[in-house]
């Protein structure tokens, strides 16, 4: 799957630089300089989940008034999903050749993902890729909203912010975030240890990662938690966090903790919902910006 994705992405750039050495010869070497800004996010087809994208759209708009803004998600399968509803978002690859050819020069990339996983290495290659000669003349990349020590204690402050006004201290906060194979995975554990020493009946665990759900419910047992509030840690409250956190489903966190004798509380808003978090993301965004 990932060498048919790199074809395809190379097949697509190498096309755009005969066009753009056919049609522009030495664009990208002077001329006037055209700034756009690409958000990409790994998207969502549950309509519910588009205020989290909404809610970011507005903040980097207000942040750069003058700077186009577009989007792309990097899931092919929420791109199927959503052209089969009639909506059309692009990948990556697609939107960057689109600016190319709309004339950009500078394209600044932010990441809207959690962790520097996979997809978000895979988004830096593809950027690179768009800066070869007859690309743009700079396209940078930002960081996603944990990628250093200055991120993990603004991402703490932030969810100490969002915890339910009416969660009593014996009672827990267990956030749901994807995961990844990726060795980035260990952010949600070294999260998890900060947030404790400010909470510690809150707790971060993984979907497709460690700490599993069997670990957080262990944990909870331990502390003889009855009473546990479920959020998602990602930027939207999406497929995972309708079917995987809070569905009806036997293997649904909310249906192991019940079963547990933990009662359940789903409170469906993403991340990118909270200015705090959506604040982060955009200061990342300052770092390319800065470049051009």
């Amino acid at each position: 799957m990932k060498q048919k994705s790199f074809t395809v992405a190379t097949a697509v750039l190498l096309i755009l630089i005969f066009f753009a050495t056919l049609v522009s010869a030495g664009h990208g070497s002077g001329g006037s300089k055209k700034i756009g800004i690409l958000l990409v996010a790994f998207g969502s087809s549950i309509p519910q989940a588009q205020v989290s994208f909404r809610n970011i759209d507005r903040k980097v708009k207000a942040a750069y008034p003058n700077i186009p803004v577009r989007w792309a998600y990097t899931s092919s399968i929420i791109r199927k999903k959503l052209a089969k509803q009639g909506r059309r978002l692009d990948s990556p690859e697609v939107a960057l050749a689109k600016m190319l050819d709309d004339g950009f020069t500078h394209v600044a990339v932010q990441s809207l993902h959690t962790i520097a996983g996979e997809e978000f290495h895979d988004l830096r290659r593809t950027a690179q890729r768009f800066q070869y000669q007859g690309g743009f003349k700079r396209v940078l990349v930002g960081y996603p909203l944990l990628a250093s020590q200055k991120d993990m204690e603004r991402v703490v402050e932030a969810i100490l912010q969002i915890i339910p006004k009416e969660r009593k201290t014996d009672e827990a906060v267990v956030f749901m975030g994807h995961g990844t194979h990726h060795p980035s995975n260990a952010f949600y554990a070294a999260l998890m240890f900060q947030v404790q020493r400010k909470d510690p009946n809150i707790y971060i665990g993984c979907v497709e990662g460690y700490p599993q759900i069997q670990e957080i419910m262990t944990m909870l047992l331990e502390r003889r938690i009855s009473k546990a509030y479920l959020m998602p840690f990602m930027s939207v409250a999406g497929d995972h966090a309708r079917n995987d956190m809070a569905g009806d489903g036997a293997d649904s966190w909310k249906s192991i903790l019940t079963r547990a004798g933990i009662k359940c509380i789903p409170i469906m808003k993403g991340t990118a919902e909270y200015n705090d978090f959506v604040e982060i993301w955009v200061s990342h965004l300052k770092v390319p910006m800065a470049h051009f």
